[in-house]
């Protein structure tokens, strides 16, 4: 990785671990498509940072 790389990553791990958990939560307890649409919204807007 370069330097420019790493920030990025840094600044978006929060990205990786909250879209980790919705696969884990809809292979654990079954696909719930409003459950996933919902939170994948939520991940949208926080990283986006809608001003």
């Amino acid at each position: 990785m370069n330097k420019d790389t790493r920030p990025w990553i840094a600044r978006h791990k929060r990205f990786g671990i909250i879209l980790v958990g919705i696969i884990a939560l809809n292979v654990a307890f079954g696909f719930d498509p409003r459950f996933t649409i919902i939170n994948l919204l939520w991940i949208f807007i926080s990283v986006v940072k809608i001003d």
